[in-house]
C-alpha cells in the first residue's frame, strides 16, 4: 500500500492579511511561508518521493518546488486541478472577520456538508473531487512503484481536512475538528481494506522513517496493541 504525504502550502500573503483568497491568482507565500516550506523540504529530503502532485495555485506550486528541491533524484511533478482550493464564489477575496458575520458561516462551521458558497462550490463537492484525486493518484503510484512507495500531495487546508476526514471514516460534518496548519504534513497509508491515518498536522521531526519498511502493515496494523511500527526511528510529531 502506498503512502501519501498531505502537505498544506506555507503561510501566504492572504493568510496574514486575513483574506479568504480562494482561487485568486497571484497569492504567494510570504517570508515566513517560504521559510516554512524550506523546512518541510528538509524534513522530506530523506524520503524518496515517487511523485509530487500539487494544486495549480501559486502558493502550492511554491511549496511543491521546495519538496522537489530537497530530493536527491528527479521526481515527477503533476499539477492536479482536483487538489485546488474550494471555489468560494462571492466569498472569494472577502475578509474573514466580515465573512464570519454571515449566516452561512455557522453552517460552514457546524454542518459543512450542507454548505454551498454563493456562486461557488459546495464543501461536499470539494471533498468528493479531492478524495477521488488522492485515491486515484495513490493507486497510480502503487501500480508503478509498488506498495512501499511514498508520494506527496500539496494542497489547501479545507481540501486536506476533507481527505483526512474520509481516511478516518468521519462524516464531512466532523471535518472542522481536524487541524491542518500551513506547511504541516499529514500522513495516510492506503490499503485494500482501509486507509490508515499515520500522522496529522506534524510540524517537526525527521520523516526518514517513512522510507523504511513498516512491520505489521496492512491488516496487522489494526491488531490489539497497534503493531510494532517502523523498523527504524519512530515517527516524530
Amino acid at each position: 500500500m502506498a503512502t501519501v504525504l498531505l502537505v498544506r502550502h506555507g503561510r501566504s500573503t492572504a493568510n496574514t492579511a486575513g483574506v479568504l483568497a480562494g482561487r485568486t491568482p497571484g497569492v504567494h507565500l510570504d517570508e515566513t511561508g517560504r521559510e516554512q516550506v524550506r523546512a518541510v523540504g528538509e524534513r522530506v529530503s530523506a524520503v524518496p518521493l515517487r511523485l509530487v502532485a500539487t494544486s495549480p495555485l501559486e502558493r502550492c506550486r511554491e511549496t511543491a518546488d521546495a519538496l522537489l528541491t530537497g530530493q536527491i533524484s528527479a521526481v515527477p511533478l503533476t499539477v492536479e486541478d482536483r487538489l485546488t482550493e474550494c471555489d468560494y464564489g462571492a466569498w472569494q477575496d472577502g475578509r474573514i472577520a466580515e465573512l464570519a458575520k454571515e449566516p452561512l458561516w455557522r453552517t460552514v462551521q457546524e454542518h459543512p456538508s450542507h454548505a454551498t458558497f454563493p456562486d461557488g462550490e459546495s464543501l461536499r463537492a470539494m471533498a468528493s473531487r479531492a478524495v477521488a484525486a488522492v485515491r486515484d493518484l495513490d493507486r497510480r503510484v502503487e501500480e508503478e512503484h509498488g506498495p512501499e512507495a511514498v508520494w506527496a500531495a500539496v494542497s489547501h487546508g479545507d481540501v486536506i481536512k476533507s481527505v483526512l476526514a474520509d481516511a478516518l471514516g468521519a462524516h464531512l460534518d466532523q471535518f472542522q475538528r481536524i487541524v491542518v496548519d500551513p506547511a504541516s504534513v499529514s500522513v495516510v497509508r492506503f490499503s485494500s481494506a482501509r486507509p490508515y491515518v499515520v500522522a496529522t498536522n506534524t510540524h517537526g521531526g525527521d520523516l526518514g522513517w517513512l522510507a523504511t519498511k513498516v512491520e505489521g502493515a496492512g491488516t496487522a496494523a489494526s491488531v490489539p496493541g497497534g503493531g510494532v511500527g517502523p523498523t527504524s526511528t519512530s515517527p516524530s510529531t
